[in-house]
C-alpha cells in the first residue's frame, strides 16, 4: 500500500483496503496533492463563510474545478451544507424569518431548473456556465446594485439563486445583494438560514437526476474536517475580515479563478 492511500484512507475514516476492493476509495479516486489542495481551498473559503455570510462556493466551485470537476457541485454543496448547519445554529438569533419565507418561495422552482439544466448540458459547457455565472455574480456585487427586501425582490432573487445553487454550487450573491446593506449579524444569520434550505433542495435536485449518489458522498467526505477547521477559525477571522478586507479579496479570488476555468476550457 502506499502511503497516499493510507492518507487518504486515514483521512475518510475507514480501514485500508488490504487485500480486497474498497468502492470508497476507487469512488474517491483524488491524488495526495489534489486532496491536500482541495481541503485547503475549503478550509479558506468556509473561513470566509463564517466571517462574512457568504463566500464559501463562490471562491471554492471554480478552484476544485480546477483539481477535479467530479467535486462541483455535488461534493461541495454535501460538505457547504454541513459548515451551513454549524453557521446556522451560532447566528440563530439574528436571522430575519418573515424575510426568508419569500424568498424560500422562489427557491425550490429556480432549483429545479437548475437540475434539469444540468442534466441536459455536456461537461465543457457545464465548466464554461460555472465560469459564467461566477463572473455574473461579481459583477453583481461590483456594481453594487441595492434593492430593497420586498416579497417580489425575495422571491426573484431565490429564484435566481436555486437556479445558480443547482447548476454550480453557487448560490449566495442574489440574496446577499438584496440584504448588503444590513447589520453583519443579521446578513450572517439570514443567509446562513436561506443556504440550509437552498443546498438541501440542491442536493435532492441533483440526487432526483442522477447527478448525486455514492461517489459524490464519497468525494465530499474528506472535505469535512477542512469545513470544521474553517468553521473554528472564522470566530477569529471576523474583527479582521469586518474592516473592510474580505469583498476585495473574494471579488478577486473569484473573478481570477473563474477565468481560469473559462480559458482553460476554451484553449
Amino acid at each position: 500500500m502506499t502511503g497516499d492511500l493510507i492518507f487518504r484512507s486515514i483521512i475518510l475514516g475507514i480501514s485500508p483496503p488490504f487485500g480486497g476492493r474498497n468502492d470508497m476509495s476507487m469512488a474517491m479516486n483524488l491524488s495526495l496533492p489534489s486532496l491536500i489542495g482541495a481541503c485547503t481551498i475549503v478550509a479558506i473559503s468556509a473561513v470566509l463563510q463564517g466571517s462574512v455570510g457568504f463566500g464559501f462556493s463562490i471562491v471554492a466551485a471554480p478552484l476544485l474545478l480546477l483539481i477535479d470537476r467530479r467535486l462541483v457541485p455535488g461534493p461541495l454543496l454535501l460538505a457547504g451544507l454541513v459548515l451551513i448547519g454549524f453557521l446556522t445554529l451560532r447566528e440563530r438569533h439574528s436571522i430575519d424569518g418573515s424575510g426568508l419565507k419569500w424568498a424560500f418561495a422562489g427557491l425550490l422552482p429556480g432549483t429545479l431548473g437548475g437540475a434539469l439544466i444540468l442534466a441536459t448540458l455536456p461537461e465543457p459547457a457545464m465548466s464554461l456556465f460555472f465560469g459564467g455565472l461566477v463572473l455574473l455574480a461579481v459583477v453583481m456585487s461590483v456594481a453594487g446594485l441595492h434593492f430593497a427586501p420586498t416579497p417580489p425582490v425575495l422571491a426573484g432573487a431565490g429564484l435566481l439563486s436555486g437556479l445558480m445553487s443547482a447548476t454550480s454550487s453557487i448560490s449566495g450573491p442574489p440574496i446577499a445583494l438584496v440584504y448588503q446593506h444590513k447589520p453583519g449579524a443579521s446578513l450572517r444569520g439570514t443567509l446562513s438560514g436561506y443556504f440550509l434550505a437552498s443546498t438541501t433542495f440542491s442536493i435532492l435536485a441533483l440526487r432526483g437526476v442522477g447527478h448525486f449518489g455514492y461517489e459524490e458522498l464519497t468525494l465530499a467526505l474528506p472535505l469535512l474536517p477542512a469545513v470544521l477547521f474553517g468553521f473554528w477559525m472564522s470566530k477569529w477571522a471576523i474583527p479582521v475580515l469586518d474592516r473592510g478586507y474580505t469583498r476585495p479579496g473574494v471579488l478577486i479570488l473569484s473573478s481570477g479563478a473563474a477565468l481560469i476555468v473559462i480559458f482553460r476550457t476554451i484553449f
